[in-house]
């Protein structure tokens, strides 16, 4: 990842998407050229110079202190996301990325396989190149067109960009593929030198106009819960809840647990679902 592009594009994308009634300053006046606020109105909204505001826009980050990138992000109003995709982004620049870098999981240990297999709704476990690590039953078989693919571990990126049954799968699919950009871009910056994430943004980069495009937005945002709809292909339409946890223990990993109104159609249809798969169940053993 080129940081200075890195930064200045996201640093004029959240710019450009600011007008000044947003942030209580005047828009009389002659004929706006840019959309957006202007660096001058950046700056005072940061409370710095226009020259410097300039350079760190540009890609200077290096160096910039706390002071300063939370005056940058107040001017900007930043999500608490993009908050702390900037303070990504300064680590970077100034190289402490580097000194606090981790692997990140390729698999989950057993205690986390047996925390999954408890739970009776479908749960998985995935890191943040959206790999799907581990699956309870009726979790794997939630997302079972995902192992069509023969590559393991699934990925659940590039199934939605460049898998044909995605967009059937997954109905409200524009939702979904923005909301894996922006999660990805956001790992991006988290884990700048982990090799396999950047060899899948460059595939999906290569392989997927709308990928590309939403790339170019700067999204950053990560999803801790809300509402997911999935066409399976055995049961039909589910209408989900879902929660995602982050594992203090295992950094970077990250359980999905989906539920559903009890009674409801798709309350049904996962116990169908379950009954379908019940032969892949593991069996217990002594506890």
């Amino acid at each position: 990842m080129a940081i200075s592009q890195e930064a200045h594009d996201f640093l004029v994308t959240r710019r450009s998407q600011l007008r000044p009634e947003d942030v209580g300053l005047p828009t009389y006046g002659p004929k706006r050229r840019v959309a957006g606020l202007r660096r001058d109105e950046v700056a005072l909204l940061a409370g710095m110079s226009v020259d410097y505001y300039t350079r760190i826009e540009r890609g200077n980050l290096a160096g910039v202190s706390e002071a300063v990138l939370e005056g940058i992000a107040r001017a900007l109003r930043l999500s608490e996301f993009e908050h702390a995709h900037l303070y990504d982004l300064a680590r970077i620049a100034s190289g402490s990325a580097a000194r606090t870098a981790r692997a990140m999981p390729r698999r989950v240990r057993a205690s986390i396989q047996r925390l999954l297999d408890a739970i009776s709704a479908p749960a998985w476990a995935r890191n943040g190149r959206a790999d799907f690590l581990a699956g309870n039953t009726l979790g794997r078989a939630l997302y079972s067109p995902l192992f069509i693919d023969a590559r393991r571990p699934g990925n659940t990126a590039r199934f939605t960009f460049l898998d044909p049954r995605a967009s059937e799968f997954y109905p409200d699919w524009s939702d979904m593929a923005r909301g894996m950009v922006a999660t990805l871009r956001a790992e991006a910056a988290r884990s700048p030198y982990d090799k396999g994430l950047t060899d899948l943004i460059g595939e999906l980069a290569t392989r997927s106009e709308i990928f590309r495009r939403l790339w170019a937005s700067h999204e950053v945002f990560t999803h801790r819960s809300g509402a997911k709809r999935i066409h399976h292909p055995q049961v039909g339409l589910l209408d989900l809840t879902y929660q995602a946890m982050e594992l203090a223990s295992d950094p970077g990993l990250r359980i999905l647990v989906y539920d559903a109104e009890p009674g409801s159609a798709t309350w049904e249809r996962l116990a169908l679902l379950a009954s379908l798969h019940a032969a892949d169940a593991p069996v217990a053993g002594p506890r």
